[in-house]
C-alpha cells in the first residue's frame, strides 16, 4: 500500500468519526411558532402564553427548557417582549439559528417563511398560501418594546377574546407593499379584533413566537 493511499484512508476514518461529533453539534430548538391557537387574543395573560409556550415545546421533547412568549403588556406595569426572552441564541426545530442576541433579533435577524417553524419543524401559511396565517401575535413595536398610550395593541394585556385589538408581525416579511411594516416580523399592523374570526381575517390564526429563555 502506498503512502498516498494509507493517507487518503486514515482521512477517510477520521471523516466517518467526526460526522456523529458533528450531528450532535447542531444547534438545540430555542424558538418556534406555536402550531395552534388558543382562544383568540385571550391567551390567559403572560402566564397563559408561557403555558401554551412550554405544552408545546414539552410535546416535541425540547422541554427541559423554560419557554417564554414573545409578547408585550401595556400599562402602568408595562413588559417588554424583548425583555423576556433571554440572551440567545436562538435557533428553529432544524438547528437553523435565527438571530444570536436580543439585538440581532430586533435588527438584521434570520427570520423568513423558511426558518420560522412551529415546534414541529413545520412551516407556517404565509402571504399566498391558503389560508394566510402570517400575522403573529406580539403587541410589540419594532424595537420589542411595549406600546404606550391608551390604543389597545394586547387584546386587553392577552386576556380578551373579542373586541380590542393586538399588533401582529409577518413572520414571512411579506405584506401589501414593501414598506417596513408590511415587512416586519413582530410590528406590521393591528388585528380588527381579538376573537379568532377577527384574527383570521386579516390573516392570522392567533398564533405566536415561543423562545427559550435559557
Amino acid at each position: 500500500m502506498t503512502m498516498t493511499k494509507s493517507l487518503v484512508i486514515a482521512a477517510g476514518a477520521l471523516a466517518l468519526m467526526a460526522a456523529p461529533a458533528m450531528a450532535q453539534q447542531a444547534a438545540p430548538m430555542g424558538f418556534f411558532i406555536t402550531s395552534a391557537p388558543l382562544q383568540g387574543g385571550n391567551l390567559g395573560g403572560l402566564e397563559g402564553a408561557d403555558r401554551h409556550c412550554q405544552a408545546l415545546a414539552t410535546a416535541a421533547g425540547a422541554g427541559a427548557r423554560t419557554w417564554r412568549a414573545y409578547l408585550s403588556t401595556q400599562g402602568a406595569n408595562a413588559v417588554n417582549a424583548r425583555d423576556r426572552i433571554g440572551r440567545g441564541p436562538w435557533a428553529n426545530a432544524r438547528g437553523v439559528v435565527i438571530a444570536s442576541s436580543v439585538a440581532e433579533l430586533h435588527g438584521t435577524n434570520n427570520l423568513t417563511k423558511q426558518t420560522a417553524l412551529t415546534e414541529a419543524g413545520a412551516m407556517v401559511n404565509g402571504r399566498g398560501d391558503t389560508p394566510n396565517q402570517h400575522d403573529i401575535l406580539t403587541g410589540s413595536q419594532a424595537d420589542g418594546t411595549a406600546f404606550s398610550g391608551d390604543a389597545d395593541r394586547t387584546c386587553g394585556n392577552w386576556t380578551k377574546g373579542g373586541e380590542g385589538s393586538a399588533m401582529v408581525g409577518h413572520h414571512d416579511r411579506q405584506g401589501l407593499n414593501t414598506e417596513p411594516p408590511a415587512l416586519s416580523w413582530n410590528s406590521s399592523h393591528p388585528s380588527r379584533g381579538c376573537d379568532l374570526p377577527s384574527l383570521r381575517a386579516t390573516g392570522g390564526n392567533g398564533l405566536i413566537y415561543c423562545f427559550a429563555a435559557n
